[in-house]
């Protein structure tokens, strides 16, 4: 490898698209790997975030051919095959995804035709090659969709123009993903919307299979997910839009409204009709907290989506200093970082932090070292030393997050911002 990080935020490819699995209703993966992919794919994800797991199947419970040496040397098809009908006949689920992890990558079984074999006898199962080495978790999110879009997604769904996919806030590596997506899809029904969140509410397959019938794809994230939007606008003529960051707070909350009611030409009288309430909402509870917290120099380390959004949520909306904005993430496109760094540079109250782009950990503990004046960190667990030797207040809000419980919990939208905002008063 030509670079070695020291506590890596994720896993592979394979532990991206268990993470997405694993967060849809009634779907079954299997695995076609080595014996330790299962359970190290679902640690490296699920068992970071918040700690709760997939409800349906998950982890060791995850179908698996548990590939050996033999089955390298005379490879492993009639196996896969054999795990796949033990799948089929114990678990009741409504698809199943055979993925494939490094060994089978490497030798290249034909996953592909294991799969015809089985939906010809009318089986769901779909193939996915997905061999870890090439990627990490956030690829692993844009890989299995860009599989829903050529295998599962129908041509020709009638349009519903009043019916809108939410994408980009992953499955677990954003531990708040469910409470998130709650929020938000709640904002967008205030509208008059119909939404997927494709994760929560029991939606599933069915979601899946239909969802391009969908007048619009909102992309909740700075960066990911450019490839499948495309491809996706290609395929189905759903045209796509990109909130950059998860909209926290009343200012950019209302903003997230206005870019999705400006492309869906909504009435404007309803609009504004939102926004007062949920404002006069927030505020009200705010406003009984003033004084309550002491002015702070803040840094925020974790993934774009998060950073963005808490960055400019206690900067514009809470009065607090930014200092550091550190993206945990690796980002390569040069178009992403300097989209990261305009929302991170636009605020409405506050001089810039200093953004620092750095996924290694020793990295990220120095640049906090190097910052005397901060007296806040929002991170994830790991960054609970860096604040302790700093001696300051430290939230853990960002992926890992291995010492909370988080289920529907949430921090977007108007409503999250209050849990934020609550998280900052627990931890003083």
């Amino acid at each position: 490898m030509s670079e070695i990080l020291e506590n890596p935020r994720g896993g592979c490819v394979l532990g991206g698209i268990n993470s997405v699995l694993g967060a849809i209703d009634r779907v079954c993966p299997i695995l076609h790997s080595g014996p330790g992919c299962c359970m190290q794919t679902c640690a490296a994800e699920q068992g970071q975030s918040g700690n709760k797991s997939s409800s349906f199947v998950s982890s060791v419970s995850i179908p698996s051919t548990n590939m050996l040496e033999k089955d390298v040397v005379f490879g492993g098809v009639k196996k896969l095959k054999t795990t796949i009908q033990g799948a089929i006949d114990i678990m009741d689920a409504d698809a199943f995804f055979i993925l494939t992890g490094c060994t089978a990558g490497i030798i290249g079984d034909d996953i592909v035709s294991a799969a015809e074999e089985f939906r010809e006898k009318g089986y769901p199962v779909y193939p996915i090659e997905t061999p870890g080495f090439a990627g990490d978790s956030n690829l692993g999110y844009e890989v299995i969709w860009n599989g829903f879009i050529d295998q599962v997604i129908e041509k020709n769904v009638p349009k519903d123009e009043k019916l809108v996919n939410i994408f980009g806030i992953v499955p677990y590596h954003d531990p708040f993903w469910s409470g998130n997506l709650e929020e938000i899809a709640r904002i967008l029904r205030l509208l008059g919307l119909r939404v997927n969140t494709f994760f929560t509410e029991h939606q599933g397959i069915e979601n899946i299979r239909k969802c391009s019938g969908a007048a619009l794809n909102i992309i909740v994230n700075p960066w990911l997910f450019k490839g499948p939007a495309e491809k996706f606008e290609k395929k189905f003529g759903v045209p796509w839009i990109r909130y950059p960051g998860l909209p926290i707070g009343a200012t950019d909350t209302g903003r997230f409204i206005e870019v999705v009611a400006q492309k869906l030409n909504l009435d404007r009288e309803m609009v504004d009709s939102v926004i007062k309430k949920e404002e006069d909402y927030v505020y009200s509870y705010l406003a009984q907290s003033i004084g309550v917290l002491s002015w702070k120099r803040f840094a925020v380390v974790g993934d774009a989506a998060s950073v963005v959004g808490i960055t400019r949520y206690l900067a514009n909306d809470y009065s607090f200093t930014p200092k550091l904005a550190i993206i945990s993430e690796p980002i390569f496109r040069t178009e992403d970082k300097e989209r990261i760094t305009k929302e991170l540079s636009d605020m409405e109250y506050a001089t810039p932090p200093e953004i620092v782009f750095a996924a290694d950990q020793y990295e990220i503990n120095q640049a906090l070292y190097e910052d005397e004046e901060i007296t806040l960190i929002v991170g994830s667990s790991n960054e609970r030393e860096a604040a302790s030797l700093k001696e300051i207040q430290c939230i853990a809000a960002t992926f890992p997050l291995k010492d909370r419980l988080i289920f529907n919990r949430a921090y977007a939208g108007y409503r999250g911002s209050l849990s934020l905002t609550e998280d900052l008063y627990d931890n003083l």
